[in-house]
């Protein structure tokens, strides 16, 4: 008989970077310690950084040919291959999760907690988005596509059922699982490194944007609307469509390319304000950006309502068109007066990690107290009071 361990961690995957979810797991590592499985895992990506160490077990997708650099073409496989992982030896399962890794296998007497970070999104709310900007939307390539996202969905959604306890990484994302799954959510909002900003130094006359180069992200869009005002922008990040934003740019707008924590730190706390025009799940940036004492230029919608306080630490704008951020951009400057980055970092402070780590301990021992005593330990968790941490 195997001897039972305490804890295991399943990632969707470790490859391209320590970034959103990579961060979130790193800090559920500090206060639970375990091996990660997962779909792919590249080190070379996590030097540096927390996950550096990490004991990580992959599927079989990390052997196939391209299978660390394109893994995201395994995706019809990925269902089959996260089931196929042995996590008989443990008492717990945490899984942190946008796409597969909440549909892990799991016995009746262990616990599962689940991070959600999205219910996936191009098989669930941006699936006519997804198939638009991948062409796929007529012909043999675009029936295959829908009919394996179909087939994702339904597995998705059978797959609930095998989590004890649902945490999300906004209320907005809480929404949409409950949509998805008819689960309800407890709210953890993701740590935000705020220590590491400095939000003391003088602004100076440009505007700061970053992110990957995906479609979703809308940095065209930030490019597109400061090229026609004229105004200087920096744009930090790479990714598939960097090629075509840059096409957009005009003599005022720079594009860095990915650049060192440090690069992007000292851009933050001296720039006029950070712009964000994705409908995000909460959106890291833009907190780690008031972190640095920056006001924020956000798209009114999804994780920015919960991130930015408006005319405190920042502005919306309601629509995801040019004419809608520049007169944002506008308003901003009328009102720039009003802002105070001493007010903007302390409210970015209530995103620090030690927060994050004080809420997810809390949560876990007593989803596990609940388990053991035979109660249900999603209502333990949801009646779980942590205003005092």
């Amino acid at each position: 008989m195997n001897e039972r361990r305490d804890t295991a961690f399943i990632q969707d995957w470790l490859a391209g970077g320590f970034v959103g979810s990579e961060k979130v797991l790193a800090e559920m590592l500090a206060t639970r310690g375990g091996p990660i499985y997962t779909m792919v895992h590249n080190p070379d990506d996590f030097v540096g950084t927390p996950l550096e160490d990490a004991q990580v077990y992959t599927s079989a997708i990390q052997h196939w040919p391209k299978g660390v650099s394109n893994y995201r073409t395994y995706l019809p496989f990925m269902p089959y291959q996260v089931e196929q992982f042995d996590l008989t030896a443990y008492d717990t399962i945490v899984s942190s999760s946008h796409a597969v890794a909440k549909g892990v296998l799991v016995g009746a007497g262990q616990l599962h907690v689940s991070y959600i970070h999205s219910p996936i999104r191009y098989a669930w709310d941006l699936y006519q988005q997804y198939l638009r900007e991948a062409n796929l939307t007529s012909g043999v390539k675009a029936t295959l596509a829908k009919v394996v996202l179909h087939y994702v969905r339904l597995w998705d959604h059978s797959t609930a059922n095998r989590v004890d306890v649902f945490l999300a990484n906004s209320h907005y994302v809480a929404q949409r699982v409950w949509r998805t799954y008819r689960r309800p959510a407890r709210v953890v909002y993701p740590p935000v490194e705020v220590s590491r900003f400095d939000h003391t130094r003088p602004r100076e006359d440009f505007y700061l944007t970053m992110s990957r180069f995906v479609p979703y992200k809308k940095l065209d869009l930030i490019v597109e609307t400061f090229t026609r005002l004229g105004k200087p922008l920096i744009v930090i990040g790479g990714g598939p469509d960097f090629e075509k934003v840059k096409a957009l740019a005009g003599p005022t707008v720079q594009l860095l390319g990915r650049q060192s924590d440090e690069v992007v730190a000292d851009y933050m706390a001296r720039c006029r304000a950070f712009v964000f025009a994705a409908d995000e799940d909460f959106g890291i940036v833009p907190v780690e950006a008031q972190a640095a004492g920056a006001p924020v230029i956000a798209y009114g919608k999804g994780g920015s309502l919960e991130t930015v306080v408006p005319d405190q630490t920042g502005v919306f704008f309601g629509q995801q068109n040019v004419e809608s951020l520049t007169r944002a951009v506008q308003i901003f400057e009328e009102r720039e007066h009003l802002f105070d980055a001493a007010t903007i970092r302390k409210h970015a402070e209530t995103f620090r990690p030690e927060r994050f780590r004080a809420e997810f301990r809390a949560i876990l021992h007593a989803a596990e107290i609940a388990k053991q005593e035979g109660r249900d330990p999603e209502r333990a968790v949801l009646d779980l009071q942590l205003e005092s941490l």
